[in-house]
């Protein structure tokens, strides 16, 4: 493969066939939720038979888990760069708002997982967000109320607004086609805006 900038000869590593599983298990789960979701088709996307997929995962539901698993992986570890970069805590807490929104448009797929089983009535997607989603919620809070003592707006909720901006970015990102019209062109700083004129405020931005 040539690099079209430098002109010099490339060769792009292959991506390892339970990677290009979780990739097309993703969007299989996004599209259609967990029940239909196949593991025939899912292997069908990779290129590869339905045997060698169990090979690697061995059931629909690990399968599952090991993708939500990597989503709040990824997530977790985007959200831990914003609060660690340099600047006061109103420059962070803004990364912060702008990362899980940039994270989630970038990844409608996860958004998609999530909103679908925020509502589903059962399947194992409840169990995986209370150990997954809600720890990382949580720290996510703890370090907001933590950090920004003095800076916060002395009445507000913290869990009520983080709450607001992760469901808002989740099911804008979640809406497919009608993302337009329901909610315009608004993007990640939007999440931005809410974070600063709730928690921070007029009197301290």
């Amino acid at each position: 493969e040539m690099d079209a900038v430098t002109g010099v000869q490339t060769c792009a590593l292959p991506i390892s066939t339970p990677l290009r599983i979780l990739a097309a298990a993703q969007e299989a789960f996004a599209a259609s939720g967990y029940e239909p979701a196949t593991l025939a088709d899912i292997a069908r996307t990779v290129g590869i038979r339905r045997p060698s997929l169990l090979y690697h995962f061995p059931s629909k539901e690990d399968l599952y888990g090991k993708v939500v698993a990597q989503v709040f992986g990824q997530m977790g570890q985007a959200l831990l760069q914003a609060q660690e970069q340099p600047g006061d805590f109103e420059e962070r807490l803004l990364a912060l708002a702008f990362t899980f929104a940039t994270f989630v448009q970038d990844n409608p797929a996860c958004a998609s997982i999530v909103v679908r089983e925020l509502v589903a009535p059962d399947g194992p997607g409840h169990a995986l967000l209370r150990d997954q989603a809600v720890p990382l919620f949580d720290g996510v809070v703890a370090w907001i109320e933590s950090e920004g003592r003095g800076r916060l707006r002395p009445t507000v909720n913290v869990r009520s607004v983080a709450l607001h901006i992760v469901s808002d970015a989740l099911l804008r990102n979640a809406t497919g086609p009608l993302r337009g019209d329901l909610w315009g062109a608004i993007g990640p700083e939007h999440s931005v805006a809410v974070a600063r004129s709730i928690l921070l405020g007029p009197e301290v931005s």
